[in-house]
């Protein structure tokens, strides 16, 4: 595979980007039409269309390796308890054995049944009875009508404001400790206090919007690392309905619209631009994404990138969690930058957090140190291929790129790079997509405010 902008760093880098139109390209004489569905709540279903080589001529590895990989993708794009493989029995086997209890992704069968509290399952179907999309994607989001609470649950503080047809009327910055606390009542009062705070502010609530980390599915928390140290016992009991039953000591029939962080923020990138089909990626501890479709909507999916392939390579580094190879996690977080130092021949000091080596590389760059600029280049390239893998399941015109690896010098390069890569292997994209880094006039509408712009209010 021949990459037109290498990733410096990173000689081994086979982007799933080009591996996908390898494969259409590869398969246009002597292919089979393939359809991955997954369904979630409610039956709501996200596929995606390609096509592998035939059946029982020679290629059923690469077809299992390359078809393994979308479906990982499309499971952690979309989320799902169900994945539907419909045009081919030999891969759908193959796809059921590795997605089971113990199989090779035994790690993402049982995060999808803790979302979706439904046992995992793989269907393989006919291609006449492929599966088709049923959308989730709601208009949440831009109404500023009325008197509203928006409250964004971060790691290290809360936010909360109060907000009157749009304007902020009262704002709040709290810090609290949620992931060191085992207690699931010092978050349910840390909670109810902000939410208190700003209603004393106005002379009524019409509407409580909510951003915080993690997945949610119908206003309920189903996995958030705020809650990192509370037991599965209270979790089961006392955190899953909090932010239902928080906002009911508010007001009985108030609506709320609880909404993963991403997606508030991409939300609030796209009330920014005043423009919709926005990608938003925030690279800090972990990478962090939220979208907001060509509708203006968000779509209810999982977007949790960052544990989603982007390198196709079977070497590529593990991630711990998950204990799967070239994940976004290890290619756009500190993580990312960590992984490079010693290629790029900055030694870090073993005993310093991750947050610390970063702030060594960053300054490195302020430097000016061409071994830093090659982690950030390196970055970037890895970008600019992403991107264009994001493009195979969203629709976008924007992408906003955000958090503490893209602050400064090593930001403005990563965004060069990214740029070079769509400009020289991807022209029909780079016609398409702008990429930004939210300056402080995109940064004008506030997190908590584009929370509370969340519900619609029952007129």
């Amino acid at each position: 595979m021949k990459l037109k902008v290498p990733a410096k760093l990173d000689p081994q880098f086979a982007p799933l980007s080009l591996v996908c139109r390898e494969m259409r390209e590869a398969t246009k004489e002597n292919g089979q039409d393939l359809v991955i569905g997954v369904e979630r709540n409610k039956g709501y279903t996200t596929t995606y269309k390609t096509r592998v080589y035939k059946d029982g001529t020679g290629h059923d590895e690469e077809n299992f390796d390359f078809i393994e990989r979308m479906v990982k993708a499309l499971l952690w794009v979309a989320g799902g308890y169900k994945v539907i493989i419909a045009g081919s029995e030999v891969i759908g086997n193959k796809i059921k054995e590795a997605y089971s209890d113990g199989g090779s992704r035994d790690f993402d069968v049982h995060f999808m049944e803790r979302v979706y509290e439904r046992p995992f399952e793989v269907e393989i179907r006919s291609i006449e009875n492929a599966p088709v999309d049923v959308s989730g994607a709601a208009p949440v989001g831009r109404h500023l009508d009325g008197c509203r609470i928006g409250f964004d649950a971060g790691g290290s503080d809360r936010k909360v404001s109060a907000v009157i047809d749009g304007e902020t009327v009262y704002s709040e910055e709290v810090v609290w400790f949620p992931k060191i606390n085992s207690d699931p009542d010092y978050h349910y009062a840390g909670i109810l206090d902000a939410m208190k705070t700003a209603a004393s502010k106005m002379p009524r609530v019409d509407a409580i919007g909510i951003s915080s980390a993690g997945v949610y599915v119908d206003n309920r928390i189903m996995v958030a690392s705020l809650f990192l140290k509370v037991s599965d016992e209270d979790f089961d009991k006392k955190v899953k309905n909090m932010y239902i039953d928080v906002c009911k000591e508010i007001g009985e029939d108030i609506p709320v619209e609880v909404a993963n962080d991403g997606d508030v923020t991409a939300l609030a990138g796209a009330m920014s631009l005043e423009d919709d089909s926005v990608l938003g990626v925030a690279m800090g501890t972990s990478e962090a994404v939220g979208y907001v479709d060509p509708q203006g909507n968000i779509t209810g999916w999982l977007n949790e990138l960052a544990f989603a392939p982007v390198d196709f390579c079977k070497n590529a580094m593990v991630d711990e969690w998950s204990g799967d190879y070239g994940c976004g996690v290890k290619y756009f977080s500190q993580d990312g930058v960590i992984k490079l130092a010693p290629f790029a021949g900055i030694e870090l000091d073993e005993s310093l957090s991750p947050a610390e080596k970063l702030k060594v590389v960053q300054g490195l760059m302020k430097e000016g140190d061409e071994r830093a600029a090659a982690i950030y280049d390196t970055i970037g390239a890895y970008f600019g291929y992403a991107i264009a893998f994001y493009a195979e399941f969203y629709d976008m015109k924007h992408v906003l790129i955000m958090g503490r690896v893209t602050s400064g010098d090593g930001g403005a390069l990563l965004l060069e790079r990214a740029q070079e890569v769509l400009d020289v292997e991807f022209p029909e994209l780079a016609k398409k997509i702008q990429l930004h880094i939210p300056d402080e006039k995109a940064r004008r509408v506030g997190q908590s405010v584009a929370a509370a712009s969340l519900p619609k209010i029952n007129k």
